[in-house]
């Protein structure tokens, strides 16, 4: 079992610490067996947390056989990071452990160095503060996400769970990873590459949720769905349908129905021996030329090499 250990400091986020102990902690496998062992560990027994304290079962030794290490946001970026915790992260990673951190976790993560030379996000309104203490860092002000391989970095709030709904597809696959999504009411759809900040119009008191639709997309991904027709379904124009997508799920409908496409096929890449023609039309593609240019340019890899690195890891 993966083993995860998040890190609470003194003074850590409640919300940033409580969005990777949600998200693994429920992931579960096709067995019904849990996917991580999530452990929450400290220096000390007792941390406080703003509002509250909380009392710590584990200490930093965690850290030593961990898989992951999760560092939660922390509420004064300019308050010492401790010695021993920079050290202890710091031969956890030369022993390769991945190392991600939640929105002002990026401090944390970058008083150890490990994100010296490479890319790296934090809440939009601490970037450039961490951008002039730590130059040798390529802060990214506009991505939810940063991948770096063994070397990860959130924004602020919800992209806490995008990034952690990321890795559990990176571990254990897209199923696994939209079953996660889905207990905890998450969208999957959201890229590391997606801004932060998106500045939306107030929707009326009247204004009605498109989940429903969003859920006929989904189970009918495969099928030809042209803008009208899911602006049928919604019972509204297609300009009223476009604004409206845009307002609830920062995308338009077209690009969304295209990422269920993708997952869709991820699902088959992982699970089933089915030749890629066969997988790029039962996704939804016109052609497999298509759907190999799509896959691509959203995934980072071919079909036949994401089959390939998810048949290894397994």
């Amino acid at each position: 079992m993966h083993r995860m250990a998040i890190v609470a400091s003194d003074h850590v986020v409640p919300f940033d610490l409580a969005a990777p102990c949600e998200i693994f902690g429920r992931v579960r496998l096709a067995s019904g067996a849990p996917g991580y062992d999530v452990r929450v560990c400290g220096l000390s027994e007792r941390v406080e947390a703003g509002a509250f304290a909380l009392v710590l079962r584990h200490g930093l030794r965690e850290l030593a056989r961990a898989d992951t290490i999760i560092l939660p946001g922390i509420e004064d970026v300019n308050a010492r990071v401790p010695e021993q915790l920079v050290r202890a992260v710091q031969r956890a990673a030369a022993r390769g452990a991945r190392i991600a951190s939640i929105c002002s976790g990026a401090f944390v993560l970058a008083a150890t160095g490990l994100l010296d030379g490479r890319r790296a996000t934090t809440h939009w309104l601490a970037t450039a503060e961490l951008a002039r203490r730590y130059p040798k860092i390529r802060v990214d002000a506009d991505v939810l996400y940063v991948d770096e391989g063994a070397v990860l970095s959130s924004a602020g709030a919800a992209a806490a769970f995008d990034l952690c709904l990321h890795m559990v597809r990176k571990d254990y696959g897209a199923r696994v990873a939209a079953s996660a999504a889905r207990i905890s009411v998450m969208p999957l759809e959201r890229d590391g590459g997606q801004s932060q900040f998106i500045e939306r119009p107030a929707l009326a008191a009247d204004t009605s949720s498109l989940n429903g639709v969003i859920a006929w997309m989904d189970q009918n991904a495969q099928r030809p769905l042209p803008l009208d027709c899911i602006a049928k379904r919604a019972a509204m124009s297609v300009r009223n349908l476009n604004r409206r997508f845009r307002e609830q799920t920062g995308v338009t409908p077209l690009r969304w129905l295209l990422k269920a496409r993708v997952r869709h096929a991820q699902q088959s890449l992982e699970s089933t021996d089915h030749a890629i023609e066969r997988i790029a039309t039962e996704a939804g593609f016109g052609s497999v030329t298509a759907f190999r240019e799509q896959f691509r340019r959203l995934v980072g890899t071919s079909p036949s090499g994401y089959r390939s690195a998810f048949r290894s890891r397994r």
